[in-house]
């Protein structure tokens, strides 16, 4: 779906003016947990929208990316605006799946708050998942404060209670319900509210204590000391005050209210919003990130002050065919005004790694034309975008994600968030000649997009190498490509070997031609011998007496160093060899240095028929993070890999940290192999280490 630009007074966007009237709110959540369906419901009950779309038949708001219609499911951040009470409220919409956690990171770093999403129908039985407590630590690894929706509470496998408990178990006692469904035999019809006990005369049983409990965690937290101790004397609290203790609870990070929705009846929606409005921090409450100069210099900490030094920054960045590239960006102090001249700065530490790692910037300074506000791929152009709040640039050249925005005469450079390594090695190939220049022109706007996305130009193996997050990711970037106008095909990604001498000899490298003229004539005697691993080419002379001319002992080495680049017979570069020359013949005429090139190549051919050849793979390090129930699974694993296991390490409770050399052709597939095996709760990380011989059992045929 192309990306739609609205402008004028028809666009209908929704504006804020101040930062207090903000609500920036990032909805995470396992995939299939209910997160876009309900943005669609809340968008319709708001009037944004007529009615509600369908992720069946791809017409929701946020899933328009063509990948995400096929895959059914939630493939890249997505921004849809409402407004409820005066207050606008931006919901950021995240994919669950865990190839797409770095959309993930980019919607918590654009947000102030998160209404977690769990399934009532899911999970009830067995409780909480791993993978879906790893989004959590997520969101707690970033100090997110977060709100529990229990969705889909009318579904006939629905257990609100079981899966309340569920979540208690697997996020902490600070998870407490807000409201209780409100039931009319199996069917929720609406929501007793436990700190307004509202509607009267309705409250379901449990609700006395249920709601000493939630005050009690409510005032745990409050700033007010006193308030414990006057509930505790049986003082009855107003509800003014609950609600106002209700939002520094959650902005504390430890207090989580749940609130059951069900976004087919419309039941727990006005209820949500209430919350968002009254519950979540705005822009003003949230801490911002810390920023620096351009130049590397301190920087005051900034605030989400309209008329402070403006600072934005790149959460997303999306090629369209129509309008170009599509910057996704969240304002954290400023004002972004058309028509105006920005600088755009950079973290250069390469895609997949940690934004920054090195230091070093890109940057250029870039006038901006319109600003809009996104809904989904619907553009609607607006005349500001004030701090704290999120809008959409269009035909920025230079800009990537990660990106900081400034002022072109106070240029800032925000502190990045942390992307995830691409650990899965996809090989691509231009279908035919002519997709060649458009798979170049495409592949280069979708790898600037996309921080998780990994391009390799492998010279030793001349494959173009995606790394991707895994399967799902890959499909979506190879989608992508396509509908850049680049057929592309995949094949078997091949690992870039190495060869050395089995053992030492000594041989000739003749090179004599004698034809009439001019001829050429160079004769040299050489010792080869392997080295340790890792210690590279080693050339030595020993030459007495002339044999080999003074001027000649470079050629036999320059030969001798362009072969080992060629290799022997399948073209692999030759390593961890000492070359000895001691000996040859030289022609007053006909000896030169090309002579004794071919000469010095020929000596090292020589040496692989008289020594043999050893084939060396590369070894990588690999750390596992994983939960101690799968621990016995991906050490057998390993094992199956050819892997050495160099040790295990606790990484927290119940989670464990294994560390194991394994070979790098094993691991082309590991992403996606661990995935399945630990049920997407596993992550690692890995780095080339050394070299090694291919074992005889292991050596393809």
């Amino acid at each position: 779906m192309a990306v739609k630009a609205e402008t004028g007074q028809r666009s209908g966007a929704i504006v804020a003016q101040d930062p207090s009237r903000l609500r920036n709110v990032v909805l995470v959540g396992p995939s299939g947990s209910g997160k876009t369906t309900l943005v669609e419901a809340l968008l319709a009950s708001t009037g944004v929208i007529s009615r509600a779309g369908t992720i069946v038949d791809g017409s929701t708001v946020c899933d328009h990316d063509p990948a995400a219609v096929r895959q059914q499911r939630s493939v890249g951040l997505a921004v849809a605006p409402l407004q409820h009470d005066d207050v606008k409220i931006n919901l950021i919409d995240t994919p669950g799946y865990g190839d797409f956690v770095g959309e993930l990171r980019a919607g918590l770093r654009a947000a102030d708050a998160a209404l977690f999403v769990v399934n009532a129908a899911e999970g009830a039985d067995r409780g909480i998942d791993a993978a879906t407590i790893a989004q959590w630590e997520e969101c707690a690894a970033v100090g997110m404060p977060r709100a529990v929706v229990v969705a889909r509470v009318d579904h006939q496998r629905a257990d609100l209670e079981s899966e309340v408990a569920s979540c208690r178990e697997a996020f902490g006692s600070g998870v407490l319900p807000l409201y209780l469904p409100i039931r009319d035999g199996s069917d929720v019809t609406g929501l007793y509210g436990l700190l307004s006990q509202t509607p009267e005369g309705q409250a379901p049983d449990g609700a006395s204590a249920a709601r000493d409990e939630l005050i009690e965690g409510i005032i745990a937290e409050s700033e007010d000391e006193s308030l414990m101790e006057r509930y505790l004397e049986g003082e009855d609290l107003e509800t003014a005050t609950l609600i106002a203790d209700l939002e520094t609870a959650v902005s504390k990070g430890t207090f989580h209210p749940v609130i059951p929705v069900c976004s087919a009846t419309g039941v727990g929606l006005d209820e949500l919003l209430e919350l968002l409005v009254g519950g979540f921090p705005s822009p003003l409450e949230h801490p911002l990130p810390e920023v620096s100069s351009a130049d590397g210099a301190e920087h005051p900490a900034l605030s989400a002050d309209p008329a402070g030094p403006l600072a934005a920054e790149v959460v997303r960045t999306a090629a369209d065919a129509y309008v170009g590239r599509v910057s996704l960006v969240r304002v954290f102090s400023g004002t972004l005004l058309p028509e105006k001249t920005v600088h755009i700065t950079g973290h250069s530490a390469g895609h997949g790694a940690s934004n920054g790692s090195n230091g070093s910037t890109h940057k250029a300074d870039e006038r901006l034309a319109h600003i809009y506000s996104p809904l989904g791929a619907t553009l609607r152009e607006v005349q500001a975008c004030v701090a704290g709040d999120i809008c959409a640039l269009t035909k920025l050249g230079f800009a990537e994600t990660g990106d900081t925005v400034s002022a072109a005469d106070h240029p800032l450079l925000l502190e990045p968030w942390d992307q995830p390594d691409p650990l899965l090695p996809v090989a691509i190939v231009a279908h035919t000649r002519s997709d060649e220049d458009a798979l170049v022109r495409t592949l280069a706007k979708i790898v600037a997009a996309d921080p998780t996305l990994r391009l390799e130009r492998n010279s030793e193996t001349h494959q173009s190498v995606l790394w991707c997050m895994g399967e799902a990711h890959a499909d979506v970037v190879l989608s992508r490509l396509r509908a850049g106008g680049a057929e592309v095909d995949t094949e078997p990604v091949r690992v870039a070997l190495r060869e050395t001498l089995g053992k030492k000899a000594t041989v000739t490298g003749r090179h004599v031609k004698q034809s009439g003229g001019h001829g050429q004539f160079a004769i040299c005697h050489v010792e080869y011998e392997p080295l340790p691993r890792g210690s590279g080419f080693e050339f030595v002379s020993k030459v007495v007496g002339g044999t080999v001319p003074t001027q000649y002992i470079p050629s036999v080495e320059k030969g001798i160093r362009a072969q080992l680049e060629r290799g022997f017979t399948e073209g692999y570069p030759v390593v961890d060899i000492r070359a000895t020359l001691f000996d040859g013949k030289a022609h007053s005429v006909d000896s030169s240095d090309a002579a004794f090139q071919m000469a010095g190549s020929l000596s090292l051919k020589e040496a692989a028929a008289a020594c043999g050849t050893v084939k060396l793979e590369p070894m990588d390090e690999v750390a596992i993070r994983i939960p101690d129930d799968h621990l016995g699974a991906v050490l057998g694993d390993l094992s199956s890999r050819r892997g050495r296991v160099l040790g295990t390490d606790v990484a927290s409770p119940g989670r464990t940290v294994v560390r194991a050399e394994v070979p790098a052709a094993e691991l082309l597939r590991y992403a996606v192999d661990l995935r399945a095996m630990t049920s997407g709760t596993a992550q690692f990380t890995r780095q080339f280490l050394r070299y090694e011989a291919i074992p005889e059992h292991a050596r393809k045929a």
